[in-house]
């Protein structure tokens, strides 16, 4: 079986620790490099074939919005928490917008999340 894909874009081009949580599940991490990384998350998760992405911004929705309009991805966004993220995940959104939450924690929990989906 391949490896979950997960594309992060982080608005102030962070993401690190998401992405050695992602890692760290097993996942395959596609960091998206550069300040403004978020606006970015639709396009990179066409080019990789990716399974779901992270998007990272003051709101937690510019990334998200911006994946939806272009690609047409499910998105839940707006999100604080990481528990939200995983019900975001098991509710079948592709995209999940978050404050700024740059935590290892929420890689890990949301590749769980989705491999738990995909089990079922």
């Amino acid at each position: 079986m391949s490896k979950v894909k997960v594309v992060i874009g982080d608005r102030l081009g962070k993401g690190q620790k998401v992405a050695a949580g992602v890692e760290a599940a097993g996942g395959e991490a596609i960091l998206i490099k550069g300040v403004g990384a978020d606006m970015k998350i639709g396009d990179t998760m066409k080019e990789h074939d990716a399974d779901f992405g992270i998007s990272f911004c003051g709101s937690g929705g510019a990334g998200a919005i911006t994946a939806k309009t272009k690609h047409g991805y499910a998105v839940e966004f707006g999100l604080r928490s990481i528990d939200a993220g995983v019900t975001a995940i098991k509710n079948g959104a592709r995209v999940v917008g978050f404050g700024f939450m740059d935590k290892e924690e929420l890689g890990q929990r949301l590749v769980e999340a989705y491999l738990d989906t995909k089990a079922k």
